[in-house]
């Protein structure tokens, strides 16, 4: 039985540079490989940064018998497509989020990673780092009592013209990018929806470049979110319940800046909760490695990818119809 795992990227993203160094501190994992559409590209960016193999495309690194997991960082109308060709090579998969634009999609990848006997996974990182493990054992076990609101933010000033989050055949948007990040943290503190209501600004391309919107469980909880494309720095979450608040500063993505804060109902300040100092992106890379060698659970599996799916894509049509939708 293998004691460690080969890793491959498929593509040369942006966001590499946070998952290269947290593969190389993980215990059973090593970078083995990356694949670009040109061999070029593939031979530059591997000599940039160490890697041992170089593919000029991305079947290749499919086909390359040492490789055990793939990571995808394409643009998002890529996601359902590579990881399912992936999991049909026989590679584990781990995908940037979200993972598919349709529900659909993520039923694909889901009867696929099946048959196939392999593990697949969305890198929503921060889901796997002790801060919110925390943040939700804590409301579970009442320490704000009942919850009644969820709320969240997240938002940066993205001044690149052609960059591909404006592009709305790629997949581009706010809600799809930095959005999926609060609706996420909602349902992992809240569960799945009844009903969603969203409103929406749009850039000339567009794609949505700010979103807002509402999420709401049965007669007694409501979620609220937004998050955008022309707005400053912002990241926080706040549970509110009857009992107190739970709040997260700068919750996505995590770094030692971040901060829980528990405010129980009479106390006039904060209390700082002690969380552990982890790397989001090697809980990650660790969570895969525990499935695949251990047969651990995944903290969040594809069952809840695609209820994130289902809620963001009832969002945006919400948004287009102006009227609420139910979530499905």
């Amino acid at each position: 039985m293998s004691t460690h795992l080969n890793w491959g990227l498929l593509s040369t993203a942006r966001i590499n540079r946070r998952l290269i160094p947290a593969l190389r501190a993980a215990r059973r994992a090593e970078l083995v490989a990356v694949a670009s559409r040109s061999e070029a590209r593939a031979d530059d960016y591997a000599t940039e940064w160490a890697i041992p193999q170089a593919y000029g495309s991305y079947q290749d690194l499919l086909n390359a018998p040492n490789v055990d997991v793939i990571y995808i960082a394409l643009p998002n109308s890529l996601h359902a497509e590579w990881t399912v060709r992936a999991i049909e090579a026989g590679k584990h998969v781990l995908c940037e989020k979200p993972l598919a634009l349709t529900v659909a999609a993520c039923d694909r990848i889901i009867d696929a990673a099946d048959a196939a006997g392999v593990v697949a996974m969305e890198a929503i990182m921060v889901l796997y780092h002790p801060l919110h493990h925390q943040a939700r054992q804590m409301i579970r076990a009442g320490a704000i009592g009942d919850v009644m609101l969820a709320r969240g933010s997240f938002s940066f000033f993205l001044d690149r013209p052609g960059d591909v989050r404006w592009e709305p055949d790629l997949g581009g948007g706010s809600l799809w990018d930095v959005g999926s990040y609060p609706v996420s943290f909602i349902r992992w503190i809240a569960g799945e929806p009844d009903q969603v209501f969203g409103w929406q600004t749009l850039a000339d391309s567009g794609v949505d470049k700010t979103f807002t919107g509402l999420m709401r469980y049965g007669s007694e909880l409501l979620g609220s979110f937004d998050c955008g494309f022309q707005e400053p720095f912002r990241s926080a979450v706040e549970v509110a319940g009857t009992e107190g608040t739970l709040t997260i500063e700068r919750p996505f993505p995590v770094d030692r800046t971040s901060r829980l804060l528990l405010r129980r109902r009479g106390e006039d300040k904060d209390r700082v909760v002690a969380v552990a100092e982890e790397d989001a992106y090697q809980c990650e890379v660790e969570a895969l490695t525990a499935a695949v060698l251990d047969g651990e659970p995944l903290a969040v599996p594809l069952t809840s990818s695609r209820a994130n799916v289902a809620t963001l894509t009832a969002l945006y049509e919400s948004a287009r119809r102006g009227e609420p939708q139910p979530v499905s």
